[in-house]
């Protein structure tokens, strides 16, 4: 399809960020959502613009100085267009979270619970926070003072909030100084003694305890008469090179890529709106803004991701009820995994069974005398895993453990840095991948020797191994002893070791190899179909929708009579419902109370579906950039599972919002139908399903 055509025929992937994030917000702002819950989605929405700059803010402005510097000017003048009005959505979008923010403090008063700023607290109040910031707060604190020597720029950590702090003397020069809020080593949210009656609740903010005790930190030191304290936190490019010298290790390089995200230069800079002018202008100075756009006010406090974890000190009708972990009853039904492996494939869906079966595959593995081998790879894993561990006791026994991890996860690169030390030294065959291609597939493989032959068991997925993650994404794990399969995925770890051979995969969809092909392939098999006469259909579940020459496919699947059905969470740059383009194509997003992971893929095949899952999304980064894997799912039982499922979801009628043309997030309308969550109702399916 012709490129100049391109606005008409895509949805910027930027701007559909932007309306998943709205969706974020739409939960924050729903009076039906738990109260607590309202306010921690103010923190999910807050945490994923933060992302939303250090990535795709950077990256277009990246494009815009390269179009500059080439003398591209319609090019340059298109993503100065595309940015202007990223600034407009995102203006927009604050004041609706301000204001969602301001109505929910005020309802939580109504619930009894206050926070409050440091200038609202009682005598008796002030002087226990006072005591709070000497005893506790005080030795976390390590001010940085600023004159004409500090490189301040270098000195800021974009995960961090900070006060910026003048320090007043009549007749000479105002002093400044930065203080960093140590929320790494204490909660941010400080529960304050009951006065009064217990049933009243009452929060300050480690920002307003800092700021109230401002004085304490500096006296000694520094002569002043008053200070003032603002709070500013800064958005950093998430991008960095990796130099090409050859004595160095790929760690190290990693290391000195992490060093550069450090030092990179800001994005985005927000600070207290109460913050004085003079202020302002020293912090642009110091930081060396140039761009107007790059500073701006906003409300009392900053990083509001915080509020992710902000705590129910009040009842538990507040928050979420919590839903049981179900437990897979093929798993319990035998003493081993392996066992109930060797029965039937099992499929799970996290975080509705209990991710514990996974891990379990892997601590059995450990110490079964029959194991020889444990091949799994690694893109981001809990801080504290139970997994590795069970990896370092495999090794303790005898078995022969290969773990590739990829280093360049975004945000996680400094945990797995660590955690391929710590294997290292334990004896695990750590493989670092191949510094051009990040690895994101979801692989495990356990070979056994059962009666003098070699078998496998694997595990294919659509997420991480990570135990936190698990318990609010939702993902799908397949075990299988498919030993065609198996072996195809072993072929994945050895290609990552050794990736100028040539492999092939007659079963799993592997990028960048064939995955894209394979995917094309299937829809032209529905385009044919759909010529022939017979009934054509694709289903897909993805987190994103934004490589063009797959969404170019799915328009010419539609416009040849193919019902096409997706359930996108996050960017979808296909635009839906347009006359002689996508009228048959239908897209809803959930967002819910988890966050929907899953990659699915189903083609009707003529009544005999054919199912997949994977661990890449739509984009072209996923097909041609990353090493990932999709694999088919052949149990007769666990695609009806996963049709049912799908099924469910396209039926919800409270949580799904559709995406059209402009991308408004309405929801579904309801009509006549009956109230469907359809998280709730596919735990309440998958209950019912394990019964026994």
């Amino acid at each position: 399809m012709n490129s100049q055509h391109f606005s008409k025929l895509y949805f910027p992937k930027e701007l559909s960020w932007l309306a998943f994030n709205e969706r974020v917000l739409q939960e924050a702002m729903d009076e039906k959502t738990p109260l607590i819950e309202r306010i921690r989605f103010l923190g999910i929405y807050s945490n994923n613009l933060d992302e939303f700059y250090r990535v795709r803010v950077a990256d277009v402005k990246r494009l815009i100085t390269i179009s500059q510097n080439e003398e591209d000017n319609e090019q340059a003048e298109s993503l100065l267009t595309l940015m202007r009005t990223i600034q407009q959505k995102v203006k927009a979008l604050s004041k609706k979270f301000d204001k969602t923010h301001k109505q929910i403090t005020k309802e939580l008063k109504a619930y009894n619970i206050h926070i409050l700023h440091h200038e609202q607290l009682s005598e008796a109040q002030r002087e226990w926070v006072q005591d709070y910031f000497r005893n506790n707060v005080l030795l976390h604190v390590a001010p940085i003072l600023l004159d004409n020597k500090v490189q301040l720029i270098q000195r800021l950590n974009d995960s961090s909030v900070y006060l910026d702090v003048a320090l007043y003397r009549p007749g000479r020069n105002t002093k400044y100084a930065v203080v960093e809020i140590p929320t790494s080593a204490m909660s941010r949210f400080v529960v304050l003694p009951a006065e009064k009656t217990k049933a009243k609740k009452e929060i300050i903010l480690l920002d307003d305890v800092i700021k109230l005790c401002v004085h304490e930190i500096f006296k000694g030191f520094i002569k002043f008469e008053t200070a003032e304290a603002y709070s500013f936190k800064i958005t950093r490019d998430a991008e960095y090179s990796i130099n090409d010298e050859i004595d160095e290790s790929y760690v190290e390089k990693m290391s000195e890529g992490m060093k550069q995200r450090l030092s990179a230069e800001p994005v985005r800079i927000i600070h207290d709106y109460g913050m004085t002018e003079e202020m302002v202008t020293d912090l642009r100075k110091r930081l060396r803004i140039s761009s107007a756009d790059t500073i701006q006010s906003a409300g009392h406090y900053r990083n509001f991701k915080d509020f992710i974890g902000f705590p129910n000190v009040g009842r538990a009708y507040l928050e979420h009820p919590k839903l049981p972990r179900i437990k897979s009853k093929m798993f319990t039904e035998h003493d081993t995994v392996f066992e109930a492996i060797d029965k039937q494939d099992i499929l799970l869906y996290y975080p509705y069974h209990d991710f514990l079966h996974f891990t379990e595959f892997v601590r059995q593995a450990a110490f079964d005398p029959m194991v020889k081998h444990i091949r799994l790879n690694i893109y981001r894993v809990a801080s504290q895993s139970r997994i590795i561990s069970s990896l370092v006791d495999a090794v303790d026994n005898g078995k022969k453990v290969t773990v590739v991890v990829e280093l360049r996860a975004r945000f996680d690169e400094e945990n797995n840095i660590a955690w391929s030390k710590r294997m290292t030294d334990a004896g695990i065959k750590v493989v670092l991948g191949n510094p051009s291609i990040k690895i994101h597939s979801k692989l495990c493989i356990v070979t056994r020797e059962e009666r003098g032959k070699v078998r496998h068991y694997s595990h294919f997925g659509t997420g991480n191994f990570n135990e936190k993650t698990a318990r609010i994404y939702t993902d799908l794990s397949l075990f299988t002893c498919n030993e065609e399969m198996a072996l195809e995925g072993i072929q994945v770890i050895e290609m990552i070791q050794n990736p100028y051979r040539k492999y092939r995969f007659n079963h799993l969809q592997v990028s960048p190899i064939n995955a894209r092909s394979k995917i094309q392939s299937l829809i032209r098999q529905e385009i044919q179909r759909s010529t022939e006469g017979c009934d054509a259909k694709i289903t897909i579940k993805i987190n994103n929708l934004v490589d063009n020459e797959l969404i170019d496919d799915l328009y010419r699947a539609g416009q040849a009579g193919v019902k096409i059905r997706a359930i996108v969470r996050g960017m979808c740059s296909l635009i839906p419902g347009v006359k002689g383009l996508s009228e048959n194509i239908d897209v809803i997003s959930i967002v819910d109370r988890f966050l929907e992971h899953p990659r699915i893929m189903v083609f009707e095949n003529g009544g005999d579906s054919k199912v997949y899952i994977s661990s890449a999304d739509w984009m072209t980064r996923n097909m041609d950039y990353r090493i990932e894997v999709g694999c088919p799912v052949y149990d007769e039982d666990a695609k009806n599972t996963i049709a049912d499922l799908l099924e469910i979801q396209f039926q919800d009628t409270l949580k799904a919002r559709v995406i059209d043309a402009e991308q408004k997030n309405e929801y579904v309308k309801r009509g006549n139908r009956k109230k469907i969550r359809s998280q709730i109702a596919i735990h309440q399916y998958l209950t019912q399903k394990e019964m026994p």
